[in-house]
């Protein structure tokens, strides 16, 4: 018999930056405890570190304010990001030609859960 955990999750959309990037500072930090992934998301000199640190934070807030989740024992169950819709602009180039400039946006969610 499987004991149904109950999650909390936040998402943060419409991200200026690139989902490749971000999904690199996820990797490191999925699965992790909630105290680690703060250690790990505090060194890091990425931009998206920050973005990263905010959702988790809205989502322990969002753990401890309505369901009464101890801090300590919370982990991260799930992170993924998703490609939002995506800005196309044009770079003038050597007669009179035009190149595509693709200007991605994310959708961050993070799920925890306690253990």
């Amino acid at each position: 018999m499987t004991k149904l955990m109950k999650t909390v999750s936040a998402s943060s959309k419409y991200i200026r930056i690139s989902p490749n990037k971000i999904n690199v500072i996820i990797m490191k930090i999925r699965g992790k405890s909630y105290k680690e992934a703060l250690q790990i998301l505090k060194y890091l000199p990425q931009r998206a570190g920050a973005i990263v640190w905010q959702t988790l934070y809205s989502a322990v807030s969002n753990a401890i304010h309505n369901y009464n989740f101890q801090k300590e024992n919370l982990i991260i169950q799930e992170a993924y990001v998703n490609q939002g819709p995506i800005l196309k602009r044009m770079r003038p180039r050597a007669r009179g030609r035009g190149f595509a400039i693709e200007k991605k946006i994310s959708h961050l969610t993070i799920r925890v859960c306690e253990i």
